[in-house]
């Protein structure tokens, strides 16, 4: 990642969850990505559970007089929460500050750099490249209603897997189907000798952990931890970034 000037704050706009470790994961993630572009303001914000949420961090932006605003939704799929609760929000929060200008950055998946990530953590979970072609591995993703996302899901399944990897299959704790147990089940039914499962979330919290108790009782090989503040993550963070920066990049008309 280079280094250039300084341009308007980042506003990560994550999820947010009653679980500590949500809220923590996501400011390493921002601290990453501070770090990695210095001279550049990013503040965290959250749709529920914690503070601020989004018209507190935008209204407090307001009043420090930024005029100029990139709001990245903390998303891997374009579903519901991209398509309609982050841009009402902001809508709403900039109803008030017509000098304020928000544009917001696209989600972050599909990108190779998230297919990094995930290959990271499964190395730092003991998987090496010798274990590749006979290991199946378990894409679980959080889940959504949203038929994109599930399509977007499949085929991040589908090209991983031409990677090298014995079987890539998509399991959702939520939503969609197979959950993450029956999909560990379902590569031991067609003779896959060790499963990995991958989490495709970004931090800790409730549906993580139900991916995780799935893998555990279907009994998983491994179970890589979620993808948290991976560097790979902060230059993707960066780069939706810039491209929101860009005149194609997308405008909130408040």
């Amino acid at each position: 990642m280079g280094a250039p000037a300084a341009g308007p704050p980042l506003l990560i706009v994550a999820h947010g969850s009653r679980d500590p470790r949500h809220a923590a994961t996501v400011h390493a993630l921002a601290g990453r990505v501070a770090a990695a572009r210095p001279g550049l303001r990013v503040e965290t914000s959250f749709l529920d559970f914690n503070a601020p949420s989004v018209p507190q961090a935008v209204r407090r932006l307001a009043s420090d007089g930024v005029r100029d605003v990139v709001a990245l939704p903390l998303l891997l799929t374009r579903a519901f929460h991209a398509k309609s609760d982050i841009p009402a929000v902001l809508r709403e929060a900039t109803a008030q500050l017509p000098a304020l200008r928000v544009r917001t950055a696209q989600v972050l998946g599909p990108s190779p750099l998230l297919t990094a990530a995930l290959e990271r953590r499964l190395r730092e979970a003991g998987l090496t490249a010798a274990d590749r072609a006979a290991t199946g591995v378990v894409l679980a993703c959080a889940g959504s209603t949203d038929p994109e996302a599930r399509a977007v899901v499949d085929g991040i399944a589908r090209r991983w897997q031409r990677s090298g990897w014995r079987a890539v299959r998509p399991a959702f704790a939520s939503a969609s189907l197979p959950r993450t147990d029956e999909a560990v089940r379902q590569l031991r039914a067609e003779g896959v000798r060790s499963v990995a499962v991958a989490p495709y979330v970004i931090a800790p919290g409730f549906l993580p952990d139900r991916i995780a108790r799935g893998a555990r009782e279907a009994g998983a090989d491994v179970l890589a931890p979620v993808l948290g503040a991976a560097p790979e993550l902060a230059e993707l963070l960066l780069r939706r970034y810039d491209d929101a920066r860009l005149p194609v990049g997308h405008l909130i008309v408040a």
